[in-house]
C-alpha cells in the first residue's frame, strides 16, 4: 500500500529490557489472553492489516483493490505457534494467513507468511496489555 500512514504505538512500558513483551498480550474485544509475557520479542516489519472485523468473510476475500486496513509497524515477532495461549488462523489469502482472536474470532490482530514458518506477527496495535 503506497502512501498509506505507518501507526505507530506507544511502547513505553511494553518492552523489556531483554526486547520481549513485559506485559500479557490481550484481546482488545474479549480480553481473552493471546500470549504470557516474555514469550515474543519486539519488531518493526511495516505490514499491511486489513480493517479489524468479525470473522464473516475471510480478510482479501473482496479482492486486493477493495480491502481497506492500515500499514502498522510495531508488533509482537514470535517464533513458534505453539507460544500462543489464545489465537486462530484465516484460510490462505495468497501466501498469509493472518492471525485472529481463537474466542471471539475478531481480527486480523496478525499476520504470518507461510513461506516463513517461524515468524508470527502480532500487532501492537490490534492487542491490549496488562
Amino acid at each position: 500500500m503506497e502512501g498509506a500512514e505507518v501507526i505507530e504505538v506507544d511502547r513505553s512500558g511494553l518492552v523489556s529490557e531483554d526486547g520481549k513483551n513485559a506485559k500479557t498480550v490481550l484481546c482488545q474485544r474479549c480480553g481473552s489472553k493471546v500470549l504470557c509475557p516474555g514469550m515474543a520479542l519486539f519488531a518493526e516489519k511495516e505490514l499491511f492489516l486489513p480493517a479489524m472485523m468479525k470473522k464473516r468473510s475471510t480478510p482479501g476475500s473482496l479482492g486486493e483493490g477493495s480491502v481497506s486496513g492500515e500499514q502498522l509497524k510495531d508488533h509482537w515477532l514470535v517464533d513458534d505457534m505453539y507460544a500462543f495461549e489464545n489465537v486462530g488462523f484465516t484460510k490462505d489469502v495468497g501466501n498469509v494467513k493472518y492471525l485472529i482472536c481463537a474466542d471471539c474470532e475478531v481480527g486480523p490482530i496478525g499476520w504470518h507468511c507461510l513461506d516463513d514458518k517461524k515468524s508470527f506477527y502480532v500487532a501492537l496495535e490490534r492487542v491490549k496489555h496488562e
